[in-house]
C-alpha cells in the first residue's frame, strides 16, 4: 500500500472516531479521557516536524492519539516506523476499542501494544535497547507513577527529543514534570499546544486557563546535576 493511501486510511479512521465516538465504550468517559482533535492534530504536526520515527506512547485508551502519532509517522517517511503502546487496561477498561481502530487503521506493522503497567514496560524497553524520537505520556495521573514515567522516558528518548503529557492542567501531572523542568533541563515547547484546548489549574474557577497539553524538549547533550543543586520544583 501507497504511503499516501496509508495516511488516507489512518485520517479516515480518525474522522470516524470524532463524528460517532470508539464503537465499544464502556468504563471511563470516552468525552473525558480522549485527547481532543485539536490536540491530536497539533501533537501529529509536532511530531512530523521532528522527524519522528519512533514513538513511545503510555495510554491507549478509545485511541484518539495514537492514530494522530500513527499518521505522523506515516507522514515523516520513516523506513520502519515504530509506534510502541503502553497500557495494561486496553482489554479490561476499554474493551481493545483503542486496538481495534488501530488495526482498522491498518497500523499493524507500525503500533504495538504492551500490556503492561508502564513501570515494567519501561524499563523493558530501555534494557532492549529502544531509542525514541519523542514519547506521549497519558497514563496514570498520580503524581509518583507520571515521575517514573519520565524516569525511564529520559533514558528512553533520545537527547535533544521531544515528551509530550496529557493534562498538564492537573496538579501531579505538572508537579512531576515540573521537577524534571527545573533539575534536569528539560526546555518547555510553549508554541506547541498554544493553540490547543485549554483548561483551569486543578479546575479553579480562579485560575489562568493553559494548554492542556505541554512539550518539552530533552536537553542534549544530557547532564546529571550534583545533588547539591536540587531546586524546588511546586
Amino acid at each position: 500500500m501507497e504511503a499516501d493511501e496509508r495516511r488516507r486510511r489512518v485520517r479516515a479512521v480518525r474522522a470516524r472516531l470524532g463524528r460517532g465516538g470508539p464503537t465499544r465504550a464502556r468504563g471511563p468517559d470516552p468525552e473525558r479521557v480522549t485527547l481532543p482533535a485539536r490536540d491530536c492534530d497539533l501533537l501529529r504536526d509536532l511530531l512530523v516536524a521532528e522527524g519522528a520515527q519512533t514513538v513511545v506512547e503510555i495510554g491507549l485508551a478509545y485511541g484518539s492519539s495514537a492514530l494522530a502519532i500513527a499518521e505522523a509517522l506515516l507522514t515523516t517517511g520513516a523506513p520502519r516506523p515504530r509506534h510502541v503502546v503502553v497500557d495494561p487496561f486496553q482489554r479490561s477498561a476499554f474493551a481493545d476499542a483503542g486496538l481495534r481502530l488501530l488495526r482498522d487503521a491498518g497500523l499493524d506493522d507500525v503500533s504495538e501494544l504492551i500490556a503492561l503497567p508502564s513501570s515494567l514496560a519501561l524499563p523493558r524497553l530501555v534494557a532492549d535497547g529502544v531509542v525514541a524520537d519523542a514519547a506521549f505520556v497519558d497514563g496514570s495521573h498520580r503524581f509518583h507513577e507520571v515521575f517514573v514515567d519520565l524516569y525511564f522516558l529520559r533514558q528512553l528518548v533520545r537527547p535533544g527529543g521531544v515528551i509530550v503529557l496529557d493534562d498538564d492542567w492537573t496538579p501531579a501531572v505538572r508537579a512531576a514534570l515540573r521537577y524534571y523542568e527545573h533539575n534536569l533541563g528539560w526546555t518547555p515547547l510553549p508554541a506547541a499546544f498554544a493553540t490547543g484546548t485549554h483548561r483551569r489549574v486543578a479546575d479553579d474557577p480562579a485560575a489562568e486557563p493553559v494548554p492542556r497539553c505541554r512539550a518539552v524538549r530533552l536537553p542534549d547533550p544530557p547532564f546529571e546535576p550534583p545533588f547539591e543543586s536540587f531546586q524546588p520544583f511546586c
